[in-house]
């Protein structure tokens, strides 16, 4: 594997990497404290079988958006910002790049100010430390990105099993405190929430790193290790944590795993937890942005890119990013999924399952039919009625297979096909 690790190009056959390293790195990508905040959303709004419903439904379609993407990567070698480059254009990929890039922008930054915040909190250090430990933390993330996927497959061969283990571990107190699986059902929501609104919210935790979580899916050995990876992390991981956060905020009023553990008396574990949940999403994040910026800019220098980003980010957690979470989540749900809807559709019906090498490849500036599907796709999810997310993948999938239908022969001439 290359210091790059392919930011501009296909990841070639004889660098790919089997079941295991693609799951601990996607499971580390979806162990997140923030996906817990939004299951404590849910915990209050539903009877405890309707959470298991919203849960099931909605990470069922998170996992199975991602594991198609991941299958299309794992086929080209690409990830969704360099397919962007077919389905939008050379220049109008560079809106994919964009939007893909700042989503991730502002997890960093979500994630920077909540490790500064909670470690504040829970070690009684003075306020005054919490702007510097943003700092301090925004870059020092950055590290194992800036290695590349060897240094955050290593991290998370580590920090993914002992996160598990401390998870089980709160879990089974909660049952325990709380009176058994009797006392839980019995519970009442306090909330209203409704279910379209409660399924657009679990598939907004993840639906920006479902779209670029290609960029470890494509170093995937087979399409089978492809799938199995992305739907363990998206379905089984992310479920995992909604779930996690759901049950903390029924039992002790908090989402967050670590403020259960600690209103648990597992101090320890509960710094842990907190340092390993956020690192090991952070490299992750930031690595996309650092993927994304490169194709926006057309360089190969990642490192300097992820470092770039860092900055960024941490700023932005200083400026108070952490505030805004839920309706970052809802606005990613609506406005993310159709990009990864026009790269499925241009990929298996313009594409017929098989991308030209990028570097021999003719690309227009600007794919209107892409362009164009993914404008009708977003308007339609952010007025649809029902499940947003979905809505902007299936019309996104349906108008561009309309419109490279009809104009087929037009767009065979203009994009040199």
């Amino acid at each position: 594997m290359t210091q790059s690790d392919y930011p501009l190009t296909e990841v070639p056959q004889n660098k790919r990497s089997g079941l295991l390293p693609m799951a601990f790195i996607l499971l580390g990508f979806t162990f997140f404290t923030a996906t817990m905040w939004a299951g404590g959303t849910l915990g209050t709004a539903f009877s405890f079988s309707e959470l298991l419903l919203v849960i099931f439904v909605g990470n069922l379609l998170l996992g199975t958006y991602a594991a198609a993407l991941a299958f299309i990567a794992y086929k080209s070698g690409l990830n969704s910002v360099l397919m962007g480059r077919f389905c939008f254009g050379e220049i109008g990929s560079k809106l994919s790049d964009f939007v893909l890039g700042f989503t991730q922008i502002g997890w960093y930054a979500w994630g920077t100010a909540t490790l500064a915040i909670v470690l504040v909190k829970i070690t009684s250090i003075p306020e005054a430390w919490q702007t510097p430990l943003m700092i301090l933390f925004g870059m020092a993330f950055c590290v194992t990105a800036m290695i590349g996927i060897k240094g955050m497959d290593i991290l998370s061969r580590i920090a993914v099993p002992l996160m598990l283990i401390f998870i089980l571990i709160s879990l089974y107190t909660g049952l325990v405190d709380i009176g058994g699986m009797s006392a839980l059902l019995s519970i009442e929501p306090i909330e209203s929430l409704s279910f379209t609104a409660a399924v657009t919210i679990v598939i907004g935790t993840f639906i920006s790193g479902g779209t670029q979580a290609t960029n470890w899916s494509r170093f995937a050995s087979s399409g089978k290790v492809a799938v199995w990876a992305t739907l363990a992390a998206f379905f089984i991981g992310n479920g995992l944590m909604v779930f996690t956060g759901a049950l903390g905020t029924l039992i002790y009023q908090q989402a967050d795993i670590v403020d259960v553990m600690l209103a648990q008396g597992f101090l320890v574990l509960a710094v842990l937890m907190l340092f390993m949940n956020i690192w090991t999403t952070q490299d992750n994040t930031i690595y996309n942005f650092a993927v994304a910026g490169c194709n926006l800019i057309r360089t190969d220098k990642r490192r300097t890119v992820t470092v770039i980003g860092a900055a960024i980010g941490t700023i932005m957690a200083v400026f108070g990013m952490y505030n805004f979470l839920i309706p970052f989540l809802i606005l990613l749900g609506t406005f993310i999924p159709p990009i990864g809807g026009v790269i499925m559709a241009d990929f298996w019906l313009r594409h017929k399952g098989q991308y030209p090498l990028l570097s021999e490849s003719k690309l227009p500036n600007f794919n209107w039919l892409g362009l164009g599907s993914y404008a009708v796709a977003s308007s339609a999810a952010y007025f649809s009625p029902v499940v947003p997310p979905i809505v902007g993948v299936f019309v996104a999938i349906i108008v561009y297979g309309v419109l490279t239908s009809v104009f087929q022969s037009k767009t065979e001439a203009v994009l040199g096909s």
